[in-house]
């Protein structure tokens, strides 16, 4: 249909322009060019249903992959409903890739049977593609080796020789890079580099940097038990937090002390300590309100991290009424904060209160709460690739509690996309193995639960 079609001329498309009413558009496109719902449906991947109410503003139209679809099958410029050109949305999206959204795992439109695994079967080929390379072979992945910590660990520092030299500002671009290795959860690379790393602070206190030693160590450390608990090495974590926070009492300040006892409140959770875990977060939370020796943004934002860690025990062990009454301190400690800060390598502030309340929900049986709580959540605005993919993770196991196989699924997908290391963990391999039941109805989840090594 071309665009001398009187159709464009008509008093009820330029209404339908005039309010942008991409639905009415599409109808009155489909029906000038003599073409049913159920035809255009078998082109779009969508059923006849879904497209009537779509076309009535019954349900929302904001797919960009459908309005692609539809623009090329009834002839509509491109622009009319809302796409960029073509050939900016190349720039965009060079891969041409299909990402996961909001509104697609949390829309009506995932309810369509046919949309859904035609979406499931290009986002589970993209990831592969983006992951592994278009040409590569699938293998369960490696578990990084952290050898090289339990060496020095046990005091075995000959293994790491002090490169470069320890000086300040080597140490603190030590710490940043361990950091940064998290946040993008490079986690091969961090455990290959944190035992020099941590060499190389401890080595700093002997050239007349105590107090920067203390501290850097102690980070390091603290950087070192978050690793192992996403590698499922609680033993580890163990050791490192309490080298954590015998490095950060022996000279750092105050937010390094409390974020040491936030990581030993984490090692004691998980080895099924949940009382102590709670009070040691709590406790160093209240610790920190007298402390007036550090600035307040950094000191608000490491008490709230402590609150909502302790919240998120206190539901581990299924304390419904303390996990929300945590939940509320960590809520108005945000709230004083006032945005989302990132300091220090962790991130605190009213999204990360919500992700914790996502994992609350949870833990404590509500799926459907859990959820409600993702929707309030745009991932793509969270600060770093391992808060994505937590987002992502914990919105799976939401499904997966739910029942709902395919979101679960769609959820760990764009979890993978956000950090392809963050997946490998026990917990996303365990739903992994249990979505393998769907096979038939989940395309490319067996390459996935590979990807994974949940069939390893």
């Amino acid at each position: 249909m071309d665009n001398t079609h009187p159709i464009w001329r008509s008093a009820a498309m330029r209404d339908a322009l005039a309010h942008r009413d991409a639905g009415a558009i599409v109808r009155l496109a489909r029906r000038a060019a003599d073409i049913t719902l159920a035809e255009l449906g078998k082109q779009v991947g969508y059923t006849a249903a879904s497209l009537s109410r779509m076309e009535r503003g019954k349900q929302p139209m904001r797919d960009m992959l459908l309005l692609q679809n539809l623009a090329a099958c009834l002839d509509i410029p491109p622009h009319l409903l809302g796409l960029a050109p073509q050939q900016q949305r190349a720039a965009s999206n060079p891969a041409g890739a299909t990402r996961v959204s909001t509104q697609t795992l949390f829309g009506e439109e995932g309810d369509d049977p046919v949309r859904r695994r035609k979406l499931l079967a290009g986002l589970a080929g993209v990831t592969t593609s983006a992951v592994l390379g278009p040409s590569a072979a699938v293998h369960a992945p490696a578990q990084p080796s952290l050898s090289g910590l339990e060496d020095l660990l046990l005091h075995r520092q000959h293994i790491h020789p002090v490169t470069p030299d320890p000086t300040p500002s080597a140490v603190t671009a030590a710490v940043n890079a361990s950091r940064g290795d998290f946040s993008a959860c490079r986690y091969d690379t961090l455990a290959r580099a944190l035992p020099a790393r941590i060499t190389l602070a401890q080595a700093l206190g002997a050239h007349g940097h105590s107090e920067q030693a203390a501290t850097a160590v102690a980070e390091l450390y603290t950087t070192a038990t978050r690793l192992c608990i996403k590698l499922g090495e609680d033993g580890l974590a163990a050791v490192t937090a309490d080298r954590a926070l015998t490095a950060a009492l022996g000279g750092a300040d105050a937010l390094t002390v409390a974020e040491a006892h936030r990581m030993v409140s984490s090692a004691w959770r998980r080895q099924g300590h949940h009382a102590r875990a709670t009070d040691v977060a709590v406790t160093a939370a209240q610790q920190l309100t007298a402390d007036r020796t550090t600035e307040i943004t950094e000191r608000l934002s490491v008490q709230g991290n402590l609150y909502a860690t302790a919240a998120y025990t206190a539901a581990k062990q299924g304390d419904r009424h303390t996990a929300h009454a945590l939940i509320a301190e960590a809520e108005a400690t945000a709230g004083q904060l006032g945005h989302d800060a990132l300091l220090r390598g962790t991130v605190f502030g009213h999204s990360q209160v919500l992700l914790h309340q996502v994992s609350i929900s949870h833990l404590l049986g509500d799926a459907g709460q859990a959820i409600e709580h993702a929707r309030l959540i745009d991932p793509s605005a969270l600060p770093t690739a391992e808060r994505q993919a937590r987002y992502w993770i914990d919105v799976a196991r939401a499904f997966d509690q739910w029942g709902k196989p395919d979101r679960c699924y769609r959820a760990l997908l764009a979890a993978e996309q956000a950090a392809p290391q963050e997946v490998r963990r026990g917990s996303v391999q365990i739903m992994a193995a249990h979505l393998m039941r769907h096979d038939r109805t989940l395309p490319g989840v067996r390459v996935f639960a590979h990807r994974v090594g949940a069939l390893a």
